[in-house]
C-alpha cells in the first residue's frame, strides 16, 4: 500500500490576469461567513437559532522580490485610484503536486490593490528586497482541478 502524504505548501502559482507571476509568499486564503443568532418572540425555546450570514472577504496579501524596472504594483495602485473600470482583475492560487500539476486552486474575483509596501532598506542586510501587495476581492471560491 503506498503512502500518501500532505502536500508541501511551497510549491505555488499565481496566474494574475493571464499572466504567471512568482510570489514567495501568499496569504489571507480564508473563507469566512457570518454566523446571525435569532429568536422570534413567541418561541417557547430558551435558545437562538443559528443561520448563515454574510460573507466576510480577508484581504489576500502577495509578496515578491522587488526587480529593477518593475513598476507593476504601484501602476495598478494608480489606475484603481483614478477610478478606472479595467484596474480589477481576477487572481488564481494554484497548489501544485511534484508534477507540477494544480491539485488546488483558489480564484479571488475582482480583485484591486489596497496598499503597497516597498521593502525594507538596511545596509548591513544580506537579503532580497521584498516587496508587498495587499489585494481587496469580492470573493474567494476554492475550484476542484
Amino acid at each position: 500500500m503506498a503512502q500518501e502524504y500532505p502536500l508541501p505548501r511551497f510549491h505555488f502559482q499565481v496566474d494574475w490576469g493571464g499572466a504567471k507571476i512568482s510570489f514567495t509568499e501568499v496569504t489571507g486564503l480564508v473563507m469566512e461567513r457570518e454566523k446571525i443568532e435569532y429568536r422570534h418572540s413567541d418561541s417557547r425555546d430558551f435558545n437562538k437559532i443559528a443561520m448563515p450570514g454574510l460573507v466576510k472577504n480577508n484581504n489576500l496579501t502577495l509578496k515578491r522580490g522587488k526587480f529593477e524596472k518593475d513598476f507593476d504594483y504601484n501602476t495598478w495602485l494608480e489606475a484603481v485610484a483614478n477610478e478606472r473600470v479595467e484596474g480589477r482583475r481576477d487572481i488564481i492560487i494554484r497548489l501544485l503536486n511534484e508534477k507540477h500539476e494544480p491539485v488546488a486552486a483558489w480564484t479571488a474575483t475582482r480583485c484591486f490593490p489596497v496598499k503597497v509596501t516597498a521593502p525594507d532598506l538596511k545596509s548591513d542586510a544580506n537579503e532580497a528586497a521584498i516587496e508587498t501587495l495587499e489585494v481587496a476581492h469580492e470573493g474567494l471560491k476554492l475550484m476542484k482541478v
